[in-house]
């Protein structure tokens, strides 16, 4: 009994200290051997969330990480539980966002001899993971100010991505209370009562400045933004007008896209020509959506490239020679004032705002290329959109045009179909506002555990186009594309949604799915509308249906 009462002494220690580097949620999975930390959770003051379905538990965490835009702790029990984590901590990896894995353990003698539910964990995530700690068998012997120092010490040295911290419990692990090993509790005074680590490292980094910026915001310049927040969008939308430089931009951008249906435009050979007279090109975030984009800055050598991302590494999947900034955005804006200028380019804007309307005008067959150019009737007021991967996201980056500074949520790292419905549960629990979300019938299938998850106001649009479409842009063999690429979902998401207890629509035009849509942010609960629309029509008006 005294052993399972100081793992929960040393549980309290641990989660107390993740609080102390912002941790306000943590994602839970029902497993016994984690019991000493679940119920030190239970009992604190932290926001807990819990999901049967660890792989979903770890995309649950995921969005909650990408709304609040702090850390977001998932316990989870031994086992295959913690590789069931893999996905979630391989997009957190690749884009940022900070999650702390918490996986209970056997003990070191219960390890590699044929005990029950007890696989090598430490390592298990390779190189997915930001960093680790393996932590020992909780013991008295060890001083509270070790784990604490090792706790701060590993959340401060890596600051994005993914960090594991493996905890081995030996039983038993459930006790009463007891103010057993109260002195082991006390060895830590007066920081149980304060707010900050015990641990402080100090490694600020200047935001790089670049001398030559007065002669540079003379010349012709050109802005892409890719992924980047709510605030970074609004401040590079204004910095980019003053300048009078074209902007580029991506759905996860929030500018507004000033020059919407680049996807389209960036094709026209008259656009290329105008374009290359431009002497600097600076992208603000990576991971962009379009094809065109990524082609034409590929192929776009002849001007000064920067490239300016908080996170580390390359990001330029074309390679081209250019200065990386790894630099706050907002900060190097601010040390990188605008002077206003006249637009060098004033007939991009007009081909732009012309092939939005023209295609406004065109695009009337109900379908979900009309769903993307129309998509900002859809958003709820003061709410989010989360975007699904795959044909989803491509058609909405080449047609929508919505408002700027509106938060746009996707996982575009791994940017697979796993985990969305999952994700965007996170961020409507994070963010507290009313969501709307898109995903394809194959994403909804792959994910539906996540069902579960889902609580009011969300709206959850389906579409059901006969599988994935995505692949009727490539060459993939028509004898042979349904079978093995498109598979047709032979599912019924009306029973999905009854299953999970949530609304259920199936509108068959535009005004439907808009009463549909705005009945959705009336309830309580999530509602689940599936838009059932012809199989390859998304596909084809994004290959270039729209050029009629």
């Amino acid at each position: 009994m005294s052993h399972s009462i100081f793992n929960r002494r040393w549980a309290a220690a641990i989660l107390e200290a993740l609080s102390r580097h912002g941790v306000q949620h943590l994602c839970i999975a029902p497993g016994s051997r984690s019991a000493p930390l679940t119920l030190e959770a239970a009992a604190g003051n932290l926001f807990c969330h819990t999901h049967f379905d660890e792989r979903g538990l770890g995309y649950l965490a995921l969005g909650l990480a990408k709304a609040t835009r702090g850390p977001v702790a998932i316990i989870v029990t031994s086992g295959t539980a913690v590789a069931n984590l893999l996905p979630a901590v391989i997009e957190a990896s690749l884009t940022g966002e900070r999650l702390i894995v918490l996986s209970a353990d056997r003990p070191p003698e219960l390890i590699d001899c044929g005990a029950n539910q007890a696989i090598l964990q430490p390592g298990i995530f390779g190189q997915h993971i930001a960093g680790a700690l393996n932590l020992p068998r909780p013991s008295a012997d060890i001083p509270a100010r070790w784990l604490l120092s090792a706790i701060d010490a590993l959340l401060q040295q890596h600051p994005a991505g993914a960090v594991h911290i493996n905890c081995p419990f030996a039983e038993p692990l459930y006790g009463g209370e007891s103010q057993a090993f109260k002195a082991w509790h006390d060895e830590l005074g007066k920081w149980w009562h304060e707010e900050t680590p015990w641990l402080s490292i100090q490694a600020t980094r200047p935001t790089p400045f670049i001398s030559g910026w007065p002669c540079w915001r003379q010349k012709r310049g050109l802005v892409v933004a890719g992924k980047i927040t709510v605030q970074e969008g609004i401040a590079l939308a204004q910095w980019a007008e003053e300048l009078g430089w074209p902007l580029l931009a991506d759905i996860q951008s929030h500018t507004g896209a000033p020059l919407p249906c680049s996807e389209l435009w960036l094709q026209e050979e008259h656009a290329l020509q105008a374009l290359a007279d431009a002497e600097l090109i600076v992208q603000f975030g990576a991971r962009l959506t379009g094809k065109r984009l990524t082609g034409w800055l590929a192929e776009a050598k002849s001007a000064e490239r920067w490239l300016i991302d908080p996170l580390p590494g390359h990001l330029d999947p074309a390679h081209c020679r250019s200065q990386r900034i790894v630099a706050d955005i907002g900060e190097w804006l601010a040390a990188h004032q605008a002077v206003a200028r006249p637009a060098w380019l004033p007939s991009l804007h007009s081909l732009a705002v012309e092939t939005h309307a023209a295609l406004a005008a065109e695009l009337q067959e109900f379908g979900e290329a009309q769903l993307a150019l129309r998509l900002s009737e859809l958003l709820p007021h003061e709410g989010a959109l989360f975007l699904g991967n795959s044909l989803t996201i491509r058609l909405a980056n080449a047609f929508a045009r919505l408002p700027v500074g509106y938060p746009v949520y996707a996982s575009r790292g791994a940017s697979g179909i796993d985990g969305l419905i999952a994700t965007a549960g996170g961020i409507q629990r994070g963010s507290g506002k009313p969501l709307l979300a898109i995903v394809g019938d194959l994403s909804a299938l792959y994910d539906v555990n996540s069902l579960a998850l889902l609580g009011g106001p969300l709206v959850l649009i389906v579409v059901n186009n006969g599988g994935g479409q995505i692949f009727s842009l490539l060459p993939t063999p028509e004898a042979e594309r349904e079978r093995f690429f498109t598979m047709p979902p032979q599912a019924d998401f009306a029973s999905a949604a009854s299953m999970f207890g949530l609304n259920y629509r199936q509108p068959q035009d535009w005004p439907s799915l808009l009463a549909a849509v705005e009945a959705g942010w009336q309830n309580k609960t999530a509602t689940l509308i599936e838009l059932k629309v012809p199989a390859e029509q998304g596909a084809q008006w994004l290959a270039g249906a729209w050029r009629k």
